[in-house]
């Protein structure tokens, strides 16, 4: 299969085209390589990509008209996975524009993409952030259950690219799947994000800020398990508009998560308990079943494993990393 994937050289979009890659599917990927964290792991990430003689990759800013339209200028692909975006539920908080370029403009060009007839299925990411605070619903989240009004606008941008899709299929039949991905965490993720920080404050010694005072709890789910859900939906013919969420399907107190990094690692952490801040949740929790209906497939990594696994890659690339600076107020999303 010849497969786009935006975001390639970002966390989760690393792993699905190497999860392609992998069965022989030939992939092109693409990403703009901006600052929001360091450029140097994301090219690391399309080193090893580039290894696999069925990637292609493309340098493309998809906020940008021009540049996403000469994209699909005489391309077809059998499907697009479209993962670029601007995340962080904070970080939306201090500049939003950044959202609403990326995540609104750019996935609009993506769809338009689409509905020139370059590719016969668009399956793109959400975000469990679309469930807003939880506070009126059913535990776990299920995608029949209707989602409460966000409360960050990441959150705000991803329900958004939920409505374009829905009229994009229905307006033009295109098959669309939205995936609602539940705090993914594994090696080569992103150093804003809570494992990384956690992980690197806690090897330096260094205190690490924990909100709600520890009463958090996530769905963690680990990277390979997303890449494999990902791949099997590329591979099975699509169906109208479908939304699934990608979770572990067993919530984790945050508290468990932080052992866990301390048993990986071989030390103790240094802890300062704070409230909870603007735009997060206290728990999320993953109902699955739809995607394994649908797949045969749910993600079943255990944390103790993924975790040792996520360690073993930070401190091969912590060598290499040592002499950035780095602040290590833990303020990223859990």
């Amino acid at each position: 299969m010849k497969v786009l994937v935006t975001g390639a050289a970002g966390f989760i979009g690393y792993h699905v085209a190497l999860r392609l890659l992998s069965v022989g599917d030939c992939v092109t990927g693409v990403d703009n390589l901006n600052s929001y964290y360091d450029p140097r792991l994301k090219r690391a990430r399309l080193e090893q990509l580039d290894r696999h003689s069925g990637f292609e990759f493309q340098l493309v800013d998809l906020a940008g008209r021009t540049a996403s339209e000469a994209l699909f200028a005489g391309r077809k692909f059998d499907a697009i996975v479209h993962l670029a975006a601007q995340a962080g539920v904070r970080h939306s908080l201090d500049n939003p524009h950044a959202f609403t370029e990326s995540n609104i403009t750019g996935f609009l060009n993506v769809l338009e993409g689409a509905r020139r007839g370059r590719a016969g299925h668009l399956i793109y990411a959400s975000s469990s952030s679309v469930y807003g605070s939880g506070n009126s619903r059913k535990i776990p989240f299920s995608i029949d259950d209707r989602c409460d009004w966000p409360i960050s606008l990441y959150a705000a941008t991803k329900r958004a690219n939920e409505l374009m899709a829905h009229c994009y299929t229905h307006l033009y039949e295109i098959p669309t799947t939205g995936l609602r991905f539940f705090t993914v965490y594994g090696p080569w993720g992103r150093p804003d994000m809570a494992p990384y920080r956690f992980a690197r404050a806690i090897d330096l010694g260094r205190q690490i800020d924990i909100y709600n005072y520890g009463r958090m709890f996530r769905d963690f789910t680990y990277a390979g398990d997303v890449a494999e859900s990902v791949a099997r939906l590329v591979e099975r013919s699509p169906q109208g508009y479908r939304l699934f969420n990608i979770g572990g399907g067993s919530p984790v107190a945050l508290m468990d998560f932080v052992h866990a990094l301390e048993g990986a690692l071989g030390k103790r952490a240094r802890k300062r308990f704070l409230p909870m801040q603007k735009g997060d949740v206290p728990l999320t929790h993953a109902d699955v079943e739809d995607l394994y209906a649908f797949t045969g497939f749910r993600p079943s990594t255990p944390l103790v494993a993924g975790i040792e696994r996520f360690i073993a890659w930070y401190r091969d690339w912590a060598r290499q990393d040592v002499t950035r600076p780095i602040s290590l107020s833990c303020h990223a999303a859990y």
